[in-house]
């Protein structure tokens, strides 16, 4: 697996397409949810994009973000998806320990915030992120905000 994190003016138009295909065929295909993907935060400073590639395609993706951009109070993992043909393998497991890398090497004061789909609650447990509130639906799907102390 190849790994790079990068803000949104370092990707090249070949990135960025392929990292909105594959949010697109898994959030609004897969997951049959139609909702605004392009909200906005993906060209603000202080967001990076985490591209994980295997045998030259995108495999895994996620976005991370800065304290005060998806979280008042920590940095934000978001947009954490895999390939379907990618899955199997422990894959969603490596592309969140690079995400929480990430928010760790660049804002290491900071908790780590992230929405999870309340059905993978257990997953992100694994990986020392705590629920945190109420439930919530967004979407359509319920999700239930989780925190990762520094």
């Amino acid at each position: 697996m190849n790994w790079s994190l990068k803000p949104w003016c370092d990707l090249t138009t070949d990135e960025l397409y392929e990292l909105l295909a594959l949010r697109a065929e898994v959030f609004v295909v897969e997951q049959t949810c139609s909702f605004q993907d392009l909200d906005g935060l993906d060209r603000r400073d202080g967001v990076l994009h985490l591209l994980g590639y295997e045998g030259g395609h995108l495999a895994a993706y996620a976005r991370i973000m800065a304290p005060g951009i998806g979280d008042e109070q920590g940095s934000a993992i978001g947009r954490v998806v895999t390939s379907p043909c990618s899955r199997g393998d422990g894959l969603g497991h490596r592309l969140l320990t690079e995400a929480v890398r990430g928010c760790e090497a660049h804002w290491p004061e900071h908790s780590i915030w992230l929405g999870a789909q309340a059905h993978l609650q257990g997953f992100y447990g694994r990986h020392g992120f705590v629920a945190e509130g109420e439930g919530y639906i967004e979407d359509d799907i319920p999700h239930m905000g989780m925190r990762k102390a520094p």
